[in-house]
């Protein structure tokens, strides 16, 4: 199944006579990485995270999928620089692993930003009605939906840059938060109910390991879902201006620094509280770890401001995720897997028919809030997180495969523009932490029915590979 000869980028250009426009700089990958992976995982999940790991635990469990998550974008890195194109790993897994498995990615990462869609508008638009409780939740939803949509359609460069901004919100959300925690930890600034400065002395107070070693790595699943949307830098590759020079920039700067935001921020939490109040209630938002700290920084109206933030975030994710998405169907409608129409570009370049559709698909998600949101939203999420992990799995095959080929064929690693480095290493370790992280949402109970719809889901996607287009290979 693997190919015999592998493909130059200056002979593979897009086989839509209409290509996308390469109008993204660095500054827009780097946020449109930054804006990915800064969302509610970080707002929200990062307390729950040390609450069930204990500081210490948190920081390590960090520390592991920034690894995970930088082990992957080096062999994306590779791979986008040699082969931009909008199909990203699932046109790298067609290559490098199979048609069907090519397919099977690409339907998969559609999937997981499809499935979110929906829920990332109903969250946002029931934080809107705490603030204007009488505007029905539907009507908010329509409008993000139309916000997202609008700023989608305009133009390659409209998204870049609306995301830019969107992202910034949250980065300097994150960078403020870090900022006075520390302040406040060396005793620079006051901090409510302490009269010395509180140092890093919670660290360890109830011991290193309070819950013990396992929850550290039971929480992965969580942790490397914080970590998704770095790989968006790959899907966005065909539209970059110059990916050779942005794309390993874009990686390395990204990575460092969602990993200063990761574990300063759980720093800041852990030394500013009891571990045992860093999760959430069951009201949510007003029980984040980060309304708390502001609260006690004497910030006022902490939690107006966490909302505004987090409502930004899920916006944010909403763009991204329909850019992502539509994107997979405009490459499956290239590789003549979907009809041709799903290709066509708009005048500004474009592919709106794979926008509208990938929209509507956003529907299921708008349910959640009628039936069973709890249930709903836990099981969205541990589907996203387990596709998104098989996702990078390919992505460490795809250049495992692509690298030996490369060798193969008498070339070597000085030819590429941008190699992963200790190859082979890199790949198969990445490869190997993603496996081990997929079974721990077998390890949840609460999780095993979005483990077995996702089993099937890829499974209804091979069967329906080999059944319609087998014969095209």
């Amino acid at each position: 199944m693997m190919p015999t000869h592998l493909p130059h980028p200056d002979r593979c250009p897009q086989s839509n006579p209409a290509s996308l426009k390469r109008a993204m700089s660095t500054r827009h990958l780097v946020m449109l990485s930054l804006g990915g992976a800064i969302g509610t995982g970080l707002f929200l999940g990062s307390g729950e995270v040390i609450a069930q790991t204990g500081p210490i635990g948190a920081i390590l469990a960090y520390l592991l999928g920034g690894l995970i998550a930088y082990m992957v974008m080096l062999c994306l890195g590779e791979l986008a620089v040699h082969l931009p194109e909008s199909g990203a790993f699932g046109s790298y897994a067609h290559r490098f692993i199979g048609p069907a498995t090519g397919y099977m990615i690409t339907w998969l990462y559609w999937l997981t930003w499809t499935a979110t869609l929906g829920t990332e508008f109903t969250a946002a638009a029931l934080l809107m009605q705490e603030w204007f409780p009488t505007v029905s939740v539907w009507i908010w939803t329509l409008i993000f939906a139309a916000l997202v949509f609008v700023l989608n359609i305009s133009s390659t460069l409209i998204f870049a840059e609306s995301e830019f901004w969107l992202a910034l919100v949250k980065v300097i959300t994150v960078v403020s938060f870090i900022v006075l925690g520390l302040l406040a930890i060396f005793g620079w600034i006051p901090y409510q109910g302490t009269e010395t400065a509180p140092l890093f002395n919670n660290l360890t107070a109830q011991g290193w390991f309070p819950q013990g070693i396992f929850p550290i790595f039971a929480t992965m699943l969580i942790v490397n879902f914080a970590f998704s949307g770095t790989e968006l830098i790959g899907v966005a590759a065909g539209e970059s201006q110059d990916p050779a020079q942005q794309i390993p920039k874009a990686i390395h700067t990204a990575i460092w620094r969602l990993l200063i935001f990761f574990v300063g921020t759980i720093l800041v939490i852990s030394a500013l509280l009891p571990y045992q109040q860093a999760g959430l209630k069951a009201d949510g938002i007003s029980n984040s770890s980060f309304v708390t700290v502001f609260s006690y920084l004497g910030i006022p109206h902490a939690e107006d401001v966490m909302r505004f933030v987090i409502i930004t975030a899920l916006l944010s994710a909403a763009n991204s995720g329909l850019f992502a998405a539509s994107r997979m169907m405009w490459s499956l409608s290239v590789r003549q897997q979907l009809p041709a129409i799903f290709s066509k570009l708009s005048q500004t370049g474009t592919p709106y028919i794979a926008i509208i559709v990938t929209l509507f698909g956003a529907i299921p998600g708008l349910l959640s809030e009628q039936f069973a949101p709890e249930s709903i939203f836990k099981n969205l999420l541990g589907v996203a997180a387990f596709t998104m992990v098989v996702v990078w799995m390919s992505i460490c095959l795809s250049q495992y495969n692509f690298r030996r080929q490369w060798y193969q064929q008498g070339h070597t690693q000085q030819e590429l523009q941008f190699a992963t480095p200790l190859f082979p290493l890199v790949p198969l370790l990445g490869f190997v932490c993603c496996l081990i992280t997929c079974f721990s949402m077998a390890a949840d109970p609460e999780m095993w029915v979005g483990f077995i719809g996702c089993l099937l889901f890829i499974a209804a996607c091979y069967l329906n590979y080999f059944l319609l287009y087998r014969s095209q290979h």
